[in-house]
């Protein structure tokens, strides 16, 4: 990650929350306090955003100290220890909820990815993100998921041709002219097409599509595709790819039908945050008893 290109959209965040009028730390605490600062996990997940922390330290105040213990991606336990940091008390205490809203979002992804990722091993089945990210966070999200062990789909819709049931039903649902004209004018870019039932799967596999996207289908349905698309000469078979409806709760069942993508929106809109915390204490002048 290029952590720099992240830089006006720290700015926007330590502005949006007025660090340098905080009103609580310029009634309570002297001017020139110095303090120190631990991060620590306090549940189980996967940390991610680390690097993160440091730049945005920089950039509240460029005399805080900010030492990493642990990298992106670590399994964390309940006290350990992620980083510590060191400078004015003032601007550790105005960047302490700022840093955490990212570094809670951010691991909350990485920890719901490793979940998803560690429920289908043993399958051929991948797990992949969506565009269902935070406005302006898509990058950072991303990054999230792969710290978790999951893939990106596309980033945006430049990189590959989706052709959705909106884009299908401006076409009177010809599914093979659709993507005859994905091919014709995108011819660098996968294309994929979604269908929403069986009756929907057999244009899908003639139509010469890159990815089939099984759009909220059961399990069953699921499998009768998969045995569909193993018929295919092997030049011509799409990848699959189920999404909708799946949860921690079912994502095997969907794996094990043969299925080598698996889509899962709530990896970016619904990961809880991860619980971590910053503690201060205050660092004694020299001479100090």
């Amino acid at each position: 990650m290029r952590w720099n290109d992240f830089n006006s959209l720290f700015d926007a965040a330590l502005a949006e929350d007025r660090a340098e009028a905080d009103a609580t730390t310029r009634a309570l605490i002297p001017p020139g306090a110095r303090a120190s600062a631990r991060l620590k996990a306090c549940e189980n997940g996967v940390i991610c955003g680390l690097p993160l922390m440091r730049q945005l330290a920089a950039r509240c105040d460029e005399k805080i100290v900010c030492d990493l213990l642990r990298a992106d991606g670590d399994q964390v336990r309940p006290g350990s220890a992620l980083a510590r940091l060191n400078g004015p008390a003032s601007s550790l205490l105005g960047l302490e909820r700022t840093a955490l809203n990212f570094l809670q979002r951010l691991s909350g992804i990485a920890t719901l990815s490793a979940k998803f990722v560690d429920r289908v091993k043993g399958t051929r089945a991948r797990i992949y993100d969506t565009r269902k990210t935070t406005p302006g966070l898509r990058e950072l999200e991303r990054y999230a998921v792969r710290c978790g062990g999951a893939q990106n789909h596309r980033l945006n819709l430049a990189g590959a041709v989706l052709i959705k049931d909106n884009h299908l039903v401006l076409l009177d649902g010809d599914v093979r002219r659709a993507v005859q004209s994905a091919r014709e004018k995108c011819p660098d870019l996968p294309v994929e097409v979604e269908v929403e039932d069986i009756q929907q799967v057999g244009a899908a596999l003639e139509s010469g599509a890159d990815i089939i996207l099984l759009d909220n289908m059961c399990v069953s349905d699921v499998a009768q595709v998969v045995a569909l698309a193993d018929a295919l000469p092997e030049e011509r078979r799409p990848a699959l790819e189920a999404s909708g409806g799946i949860s921690l709760d079912n994502v095997v069942d969907y794996a094990r039908t043969g299925v080598e993508r698996i889509a899962i929106g709530a990896l970016t809109h619904s990961a809880p945050a991860l619980d971590i915390s910053i503690e201060l204490a205050p660092v004694l002048p020299c001479g100090a008893e």
